[in-house]
């Protein structure tokens, strides 16, 4: 039911404008008769994933094949992309860590841009987080081991 009533939800928020999140990370307003298209597709894409439970839904959907990584996301970030105020979400222990799947810019930043991942947008983190288990199995993760793990644990690959 959440899905379908969040679906709707971002199917008029495309075609009339919404809230979204600017450069600076602040809300905004977002009009559909703007000049980029593709950018205001993208803010009104981010702007739903303010509530942890649409993106908890979305999470959900993505990687259904791969629950552990559900598992990660609600450990990492108990499903938030941006704090309370709407800035990227960044890590309690390490701010280099951000978004929901808690990608550490230093060690991934630079992988994520050349394989075209935006770990800053909800999409590119989530894809680059799927990538990175697809790689490493849940090693990137293993400092939050003791949340998720409980036999969970996939070995290197």
């Amino acid at each position: 039911m959440i899905e379908l009533t969040t679906g709707i939800a971002f199917l008029v928020s495309s075609l009339y404008g919404g809230v979204a999140q600017n450069a600076t990370n602040t809300l905004v307003s977002v009009s559909t008769a703007s000049s980029s298209q593709s950018n205001i597709e993208q803010s009104t894409s981010e702007a739903r994933f303010m509530d942890s439970k649409v993106l908890e839904a979305y999470i959900k959907t993505q990687d259904a094949d791969e629950p552990i990584l559900v598992d990660i996301a609600r450990c990492e970030s108990t499903y938030r992309q941006f704090d309370q105020t709407g800035n990227i979400l960044r890590g309690v222990v390490n701010k280099g860590d951000v978004g929901v799947m808690q990608i550490n810019e230093k060690y991934h930043a630079d992988d994520a841009t050349k394989l075209g991942y935006n770990i800053y947008t909800v999409e590119g983190n989530v894809a680059f987080g799927r990538y990175l288990y697809n790689k490493y199995g849940s090693q990137p993760w293993s400092s939050s081991a003791p949340c998720w793990g409980s036999g969970n644990q996939l070995a290197l690959k």
